[in-house]
């Protein structure tokens, strides 16, 4: 039987990357006299991509721009974040150990992020991950990101997985994985502005030593049984 296809999200899920995001952004912003953001202020900026995060932080600071200079506050944040690469990022705790345990059960693992592919296959490569994953999807890779059901489903499409199961920290990723019908984990450690027990989630971990090959296959046959008594 083929295993299922275990799905992460990126920033706030598979790797902490708020402190270089939040430089990167303070970079970005500082041109237009806007004041820095804080750690605090990245729960609610993260998860809807570069651009948004953007537009958040200068609604924040009150600072209007036109679409020229937004668009050149864009590029000066593209330019910082991948020159700085990996920067502070780093996995999650356990996490490692846990993507082994996949992988020794058979089990293939994607990536499903908002953040731009080429920036999400840049910061894979440089923290030594790029094997681990059978698919790399980022929000241009196709023409809608999460929330929409079909970020994830072409992510399990370009896996040639038959099911999977969804990991992330936001609304953005429990959403989409319900209206794609695909059982879902969010982690307590990310930057969802929502209280995690409130994303509707089919399964919460406070840590990577909780994810295993028993979770993820009790979870996908529980969301097997729930779509046939549907149907």
């Amino acid at each position: 039987m083929t295993q299922p296809l275990v799905i992460f999200d990126l920033d706030g899920t598979l790797i902490h990357t708020a402190p270089d995001l939040m430089a990167s952004l303070n970079h970005a912003i500082e041109p237009v006299g806007a004041e820095p953001v804080h750690y605090d202020d990245m729960s609610f900026l993260v998860g809807r991509g570069a651009r948004v995060m953007i537009q958040r932080a200068l609604e924040m600071r009150e600072r209007p721009v036109s679409t020229e200079e937004f668009e050149t506050l864009f590029d000066r944040f593209l330019e910082f974040y991948a020159k700085s690469m990996p920067g502070q990022s780093a996995l999650y705790p356990g996490l490692e150990t846990a993507m082994s345990r996949l992988s020794d059960a058979g089990m293939p693992m994607a990536i499903c992020t908002n953040k731009l592919e080429h920036l999400a296959v840049r910061l894979i490569e440089s923290l030594g991950l790029t094997d681990n994953f059978v698919a790399i999807l980022g929000g241009d890779s196709i023409s809608v990101r999460k929330p929409d059901p079909e970020h994830i489903l072409e992510t399990i499409r370009r896996a040639n997985a038959s099911s999977a199961v969804m990991i992330g920290d936001s609304s953005n990723d429990i959403a989409a994985a319900r209206e794609a019908s695909v059982p879902s984990i969010a982690v307590t450690f990310g930057y969802t502005d929502i209280p995690v027990e409130q994303l509707g989630a089919d399964h919460i971990i406070d840590h990577y030593n909780l994810l295993t090959p028993e979770l993820v296959n009790r979870l996908v046959d529980a969301a097997k049984s729930r779509n046939a008594l549907s149907a």
